[in-house]
Parts: C-alpha cells; sequence; structure tokens
C-alpha cells in the first residue's frame, strides 16, 4: 500500500495484494490497474550443483522473463536471465570472497558490454557497494542497511562519467519499516 491508500481516506490507489508460497510461486494483483504479475520457481541438480530457476510473466506489459543461477559452492555462482522475444540475455558471475567482499561483473548480450559491481559488509549489517555501468559511464556508490529492529535505509549517489562537464552526483535517500500484524 502507498501513503495515499492510507492518508487520504479509504482509497485503491496503490494497493496490490499477494499471495506467496516462498520457494514455489508468487501471486500478485494490482487492484487499481487490475493487473497481475505471477513467478514460478524451482530448483533442480546439474551435476549435484543446485540450478534454481525463475519464470515471471506481467500481464499488462506482456512481458516473460526466465531466470536461471548455478550454484557451484557458497562463494561462486553463474546466473542467466531472458526476456521471451528479444534477442539479448544478460549474463553475470558472483564470487564472495571471505564472506564480505562481493566481485560481480555482468554482460549484456543486447548492449554488447559490460557492467561491473563490487560490495562489501561493513560493521555486521551495512553494505558498501560501489558499480559502474560501461555503455552509460554511470558510476555509483551506495550504503544500506538492513535491520528489523531499526529498519532498513538506502543512501546513494551516482554520477554519468561521459559528460564532458563533471556534474554534481545524484543523491538519493531511502528508508523503509517492517511491521509484524
Amino acid at each position: 500500500m502507498t501513503d495515499a491508500t492510507i492518508v487520504n481516506g479509504p482509497s485503491l490507489n496503490g494497493l496490490a495484494l499477494g499471495v506467496e508460497k516462498p520457494g514455489s510461486f508468487i501471486f500478485d494483483y494490482n487492484v487499481p490497474q487490475k493487473d497481475f504479475r505471477f513467478q514460478f520457481m524451482n530448483s533442480i541438480k546439474v551435476l549435484e550443483k543446485p540450478l534454481n530457476l525463475n519464470y515471471i510473466h506481467f500481464r499488462g506489459d506482456n512481458r516473460t522473463i526466465l531466470d536461471g543461477t548455478l550454484v557451484f559452492d557458497s562463494a561462486n555462482k553463474v546466473s542467466a536471465n531472458h526476456v521471451l522475444g528479444s534477442r539479448g540475455c544478460k549474463l553475470k558471475y558472483s564470487y564472495v570472497h571471505e564472506g564480505l567482499t562481493t566481485f560481480e561483473p555482468s554482460y549484456d548480450t543486447t548492449k554488447n558490454s559490460w557492467d561491473f559491481a563490487v560490495s562489501h559488509k561493513v560493521y555486521g549489517n551495512d553494505v558498501c557497494r560501489a558499480t559502474y555501468q560501461t555503455t552509460s559511464k554511470n558510476l555509483g556508490l551506495e550504503w544500506s542497511r538492513s535491520s528489523k529492529l531499526n529498519g532498513s535505509f538506502k543512501v546513494s549517489a551516482s554520477v554519468c562519467l561521459a559528460d564532458e562537464e563533471l556534474k554534481l552526483p545524484k543523491l538519493t535517500a531511502e528508508t523503509s519499516w517492517d511491521f509484524d500484524i
């Protein structure tokens, strides 16, 4: 629900209903748009390694996504993402070093480009992340915390290095709270 659903009185704006069985399926219904999304998840073994599969369909966009992740061990995994009807695919390798630092190079076959991300856990629940997108030459930095006790937040900055004139970074701050009813 959005704040408009509650603050401005009874309203269906921003209201979404969902049913989920973790690890099996998700069904979301957007009430004002009368639109739904469904996702099926499954896991199989390939050479004794788990292959996690996702099938996601958006009715309104008439878009279907196939996603798979092969987990070699706790530190190494490879994933692929394909939108049906498109010619491209996104491939990503993820390596976790000593449980604290994650390196994620990815390749987009449609754009024929590489993207890079590095994240590092600090102070338990905090994560610092840096990203670079080669096609747009966007550099991003992010600091996030995920805490059930104190809520979650994310502060991020991004700047386009393609511009001849160096501009101030775009700053964004987000926060969220989880409530058990």
